[in-house]
């Protein structure tokens, strides 16, 4: 009897009496309707709105108050608290292009209103005006959704203007997502220095490296270089200079043709290049970014039973696995590491059941496009090969092919993708685990048969030459090792009798190592990376089992804690850290995969 748009309910009264409810939920939208048609008709009408723009002609708009103050506080305290407009039956209104008035008042009217690229700020400016805020929400999602790096800075800049507080904190986080490429743009090119001095100070600046926002700021003063050069000193001091490599500062010492007319700012960076090559900790007034994009801990190949093709990922955040592109070939005993945001699968061996093959290869994993694709190999085959990384090159140590056990380093170049031999270890080692601290080469342990040792040696790339430092307590082959608040960590490993759970700290200003928290589970052949300031050692060979357990510690706590499982036990993998994978679909034109340095 009653329609879908009706609503009837029968009730009893204390009395005993029946009454009932009746709504019709049509009914304001249907009122609305006939005082658009009313207000169309210019019937009933009680105020006209005379609108100037500019030096144009003014434009009248016939309207009813009733509506325009239930529509917008400010047309309300203009009609009702005694303002002088409230006696007035025309009403200058100013600063309001009449278009958009017209569109305001189609809002009141019809709660619809359509806006495009052309008109959406104008538009939204007047809605922010006349406190219209279902309106200004509607256009602050309409330019989320069009944000772009040609336009995030122009739509930042506007919404601190008219004091849109969510879109311009949404657009100034896209601006530090895609920095490398809104610093390509003409709105980049037109900030002030103060405005660009405050945008790469921050920390979340999403860029592969510290290179990009050095180029941005000599791109940025060339555009208008007469005017611009006195800035570059100031621009300096906030990109984060000791975050560069060596090489890239000696490049720009030897051919920016901005550094050789700014003496302050070439000495500047000297002094910077002198502290990279002297081992100096960055200072503390500098500290790393910190990007607000997902990192995932990368894990590559590894031994359970045979060689593994498997490359996944594990979520700190979320506890989440994905599984991504299997290495095109299967490998255990490798090394993993990034450079420039790509992933990298270094030496290792397929043990399979047609037979064993010791492996050259250096295989690159980009995240954006989830594909596989081959460098050029190693001089040698290296099984149980320890790696790093140090300005943007990647060091591959130690190892063995076959029965043979290499003391020999040899250096990969990713821009040139070439290899170069550079000073052998002082041993001969495999199970050798490597971390870089202020630009040092630190080689940790290993096996030099039939025993696995407690050595500690560092190198410099500058000096190419190895020196041995302070020996572990402990024998360790096959640890785990990394750096980590200016200390290197070794944990686990094999003793040529067990494997181990005991954790050791080698302090670098001391030269002493110490005993710290021991790990759950004993292991050897386990992968270890840092992932925001606590350490994750992943799988590993406990003498009976193979591991799929994943630990963390953290040194504030000293104490670790097991935190997930991987999908299956298994050892000898290639562990590092990037950015997360691109999902299908998400890549942009023009997203650029390589680091510009």
């Amino acid at each position: 009897m009653y329609g879908p748009e009706c609503h009837a309910e029968v009730t009893p009264s204390p009395q005993g009496h029946r009454s009932f409810r009746y709504a019709l939920q049509e009914h304001p939208r249907q009122a609305l309707a006939v005082m658009n048609q009313l207000r169309l008709s210019r019937q009933l009408c009680d105020v006209t709105l005379r609108v100037r723009y500019g030096d144009g002609p003014p434009t009248d708009f016939p309207a009813h108050k009733v509506v325009l103050a239930s529509s917008s506080p400010v047309f309300r305290a203009m009609f009702t608290a005694g303002l002088r407009e409230q006696a007035m039956e025309v009403v200058p209104i100013e600063g309001v292009h009449p278009r958009v008035m017209e569109r305001l008042l189609e809002f009141a009217y019809t709660a619809s209103i359509s806006v495009g690229e052309r008109c959406v700020l104008h538009v939204m400016s007047g809605a922010v005006m006349y406190q219209i805020d279902s309106v200004v929400r509607a256009c602050c999602d309409f330019l989320l959704q069009q944000l772009d790096p040609s336009n995030a800075i122009g739509i930042a800049n506007f919404a601190e203007q008219i004091g849109c507080t969510e879109l311009h904190q949404r657009a100034r986080e896209y601006i530090y997502m895609h920095f490398a490429e809104v610093s390509k743009q003409e709105e980049f090119f037109n900030l002030s220095h103060c405005q660009l001095a405050t945008l790469i100070s921050r920390d979340e600046l999403n860029v592969r490296c510290e290179s990009e926002v050095f180029h941005a700021c000599i791109n940025w003063v060339q555009y208008d270089c007469e005017q611009r050069r006195p800035y570059v000193q100031a621009l300096l001091r906030a990109v984060r200079c000791h975050a560069l490599t060596p090489h890239f500062l000696q490049m720009q010492l030897q051919k920016c043709e901005l550094l050789r007319s700014a003496a302050r700012c070439k000495d500047y960076l000297a002094q910077i290049f002198q502290d990279l090559t002297l081992h100096k900790p960055a200072p503390q007034l500098q500290p790393g970014r910190a990007p607000k994009v997902g990192q995932l801990i990368y894990t590559a190949g590894g031994y359970y039973r045979q060689s593994l093709g498997y490359l996944e990922a594990f979520n700190p955040r979320d506890g989440s696995w994905v599984r991504l592109a299997d290495l095109q070939v299967p490998r255990s005993g490798l090394g993993g590491c990034v450079v420039g945001g790509l992933f990298y699968a270094v030496g290792g061996r397929n043990n399979s059941p047609d037979g064993n093959t010791d492996s050259a290869a250096i295989d690159c994993y980009n995240p954006m496009t989830n594909r596989w694709s081959p460098c050029a190999p190693m001089s040698v085959p290296r099984i149980r090969i320890g790696v790093g990384v140090i300005d943007g090159m990647i060091y591959a140590v130690g190892g063995s092919h076959g029965c043979v056990y290499h003391s020999s380093v040899e250096r990969y170049e990713p821009e040139r993708d070439e290899w170069q031999l550079v000073a052998p270890m002082l041993t001969r080692r495999i199970g050798v685990g490597v971390a870089v601290l202020n630009i040092l080469l630190y080689a940790v342990g290993g096996s030099t048969a039939p025993r696995g040792c407690a050595r500690l040696s560092a190198t410099t790339p500058e000096r190419d030459a190895w020196r041995p430092i302070a020996p572990m307590a402990s024998i360790r082959s096959g640890a785990g090792v990394c750096a980590l608040n200016n200390c290197i960590y070794a944990m686990g490993g094999y003793d040529g009798t067990e494997q181990l759970n005991s954790t050791e700290r080698y302090d670098v200003e001391s030269d002493t190592w110490t005993f710290v928290a021991p790990m759950r589970y004993r292991r050897s052949a386990l992968g270890v990376t840092v992932y925001q300031g606590k350490i994750y050692v992943l799988g590993g060979y406990d003498g009976h089992t193979f591991l799929d357990s994943v630990e963390c510690y953290d040194p504030a706590e000293d104490a670790w804690t097991e935190v997930t499982r991987m999908t299956s036990g298994r050892s000898g993998v290639g562990v590092a850290i990037t950015m997360e994978p691109c999902k299908p679909g998400q890549r942009k034109p023009g997203q650029r995969h390589e680091c510009p340095c």
